[in-house]
């Protein structure tokens, strides 16, 4: 879920990269976007252990034949073609309980498949099903006359024993809360917010809530590679999928196929690295929004770029101290405005709509257009429901893969650097500690070693040069990580390129998908 990556304010979800929005002011152009998110999806290092034989020959443990022999039983459903694989929860306990994981999948449409193309939306916590009819709009039609196109949703989201944790009145309290970090007794009362989180996952979601980590969903991946029939994976990963992609490449390096990771999230970055970089990021995607605005007609804003940006940290800070009206019995909180502020930067052609949003709010003191850009971001419906378990999965996946520092002085020490580097966004990328500070579950971690230097095959890595949700200064650190990878560059604005730029990235990518070769290195579209 867009906003992503690092940590915003508790109250806050992540800007998640991975999901399709509805706000009624933005259906049109946000349903284009592939959001990631902003707080929490960390991920972890130094703590999971890699089975040898999966390392090393490729081949699953003797424990876990059977759920790689199993035969996928397909039936018809609203997304053409769904099933369920069956994998362990505990992959150290292959005996014990296990869970299911929902697949969708639209047959190749040239008649017999040459294999399968998996897809991740992002998130984490995003639902892959739910995208599947998005990721046809976005891929070629040669890639879809050769290829299955599978999509999935991973452990804990959706339909594959999702996390949940509150009712629509609750969450609505968490992600509009502001905390004051001011006071030792603010960041303890935040804390507190996300115990009470916690504990509510845990009883509603039982033995799940430990085992929804990343390490656990990529060795999902290659059951279901298995299962459907493919000695190595081909995979489309966005913004989160691209940790999950990573991940994979790292423990079965003898299964990669063509993994092409776009919206680049690299795992051994730091938390405090990823939060710093995302927040640094949709300054820079918020100030190309405002330059491009104030050469416009009908901009709510005035002055010069350095002044417009002020008058947005205005906005926000006057959200904190008295949320704004918004016609009916909810306020908007400085939450809830960053969110909506944060989600348009995702895409481009939704810059029209935070204009709109911005104009109502400073000039005429109404936060509504505002709130349902936050809305659509958290999949909040006009009832009071949600719509998907997004949220609450991204704080359990990201509590699980890696946990940043609560200790107040550490906090307070980045927050100063995250301002340094993002004066009208920063605030709400610091702190993420107080999240999972007492999350009821341990800590998982990710890999020791994330180069899959055996891989087989090469990865490729897209990047976009002003992507607010995962920089390109992931993407180039990414291919560096992966020893077989090439970085294929998108000059232009928002998140993800695949699908959504222009035709030398889907051309390249294309290429790629169907033929395995790689764009010659330093391509730039």
């Amino acid at each position: 879920m867009p906003v992503t990556t690092a940590s915003p304010r508790p109250s806050a979800a992540p800007v998640r990269p991975g999901a399709r929005r509805r706000a009624a002011v933005v259906v049109a152009a946000l349903s284009a976007v592939v959001v990631l998110v902003l707080g929490g999806c960390v991920p972890a290092k130094n703590q999971a252990q890699v089975p040898t034989s999966a390392a090393t020959s490729g081949a699953p443990d003797e424990a876990l034949a059977a759920f790689y022999d199993q035969q996928l039983e397909w039936t018809t459903c609203a997304q053409g073609e769904c099933a369920t694989a069956t994998v362990p929860l505990d992959y150290a306990d292959p005996s014990g309980a296990t869970i299911g994981i929902a697949l969708a999948r639209r047959p190749a449409t040239g008649g017999s498949a040459v294999a399968s193309l998996l897809v991740n939306p992002g998130g984490p916590g995003v639902s892959g099903v739910d995208f599947l009819d998005q990721a046809a709009s976005m891929i070629s039609e040669d890639v879809l006359r050769q290829l299955d196109l599978v999509a999935f949703d991973p452990r804990g989201v959706q339909r594959s024993s999702p996390i949940t944790c509150m009712d629509g009145t609750d969450l609505d309290k968490v992600v509009a809360f502001d905390a004051d970090y001011s006071t030792d007794a603010g960041i303890q009362e935040a804390i507190d917010v996300f115990r009470g989180v916690g504990e509510a996952c845990q009883e509603r979601s039982g033995q799940t809530l430990a085992h929804v980590d990343t390490v656990s969903a990529a060795r999902d991946l290659d059951v279901l590679r298995a299962a459907l029939g493919d000695d190595a994976l081909s995979y489309l990963g966005y913004s989160y999928g691209t940790q999950l992609g990573a991940t994979y490449a790292a423990l079965f390096p003898l299964r990669v196929g063509r993994l092409v990771l776009d919206g680049a999230l690299d795992p051994t970055l730091t938390a405090d690295e990823l939060a710093e970089g995302q927040a640094q990021g949709f300054e820079n995607a918020l100030r190309a929004y405002v330059t491009d605005c104030l050469a416009g007609a009908s901009c709510p804003l005035t002055g010069d770029v350095d002044q417009a940006m002020g008058q947005i940290r205005a906005l926000l800070d006057h959200a904190v101290a008295d949320p704004l009206p918004t016609g009916g019995d909810r306020r908007l909180t400085g939450s809830l405005a960053f969110y909506g502020i944060a989600l348009p930067l995702y895409s481009q052609p939704s810059w029209p709509y935070l204009t709109q949003a911005l104009d109502a709010a400073i000039h005429e003191n109404d936060g509504s257009i505002l709130l349902q850009l936050a809305d659509a971001y958290f999949d909040r419906e006009a009832d009071g429901t949600y719509s998907t378990n997004a949220t609450e999965a991204f704080w359990a996946i990201g509590c699980l893969d890696d946990r940043q520092s609560a200790d107040p002085a550490e906090m307070r020490a980045q927050a100063d650097r995250i301002e340094a580097v993002a004066p009208t966004m920063g605030s709400f990328f610091s702190y993420g500690g107080t999240i999972c500070a007492d999350w009821p579950v341990p800590v998982v971690g990710g890999l020791d070693d994330y180069s899959a230097k055996d891989a087989t095959a090469p990865i490729l890595v897209v990047g976009t040069t002003n992507d607010p949700a995962t920089p390109y200064a992931w993407a180039e650190k990414l291919a560096t990580t992966l020893s077989t990878a090439t970085l294929l560059t998108y000059e232009g604005e928002g998140h993800t390129a695949y699908g959504s730029s222009n035709d030398c990235v889907a051309d390249a990518v294309d290429a790629y998908i169907l033929t395995g070769t790689v764009p010659p290195e330093g391509t730039r579209c």
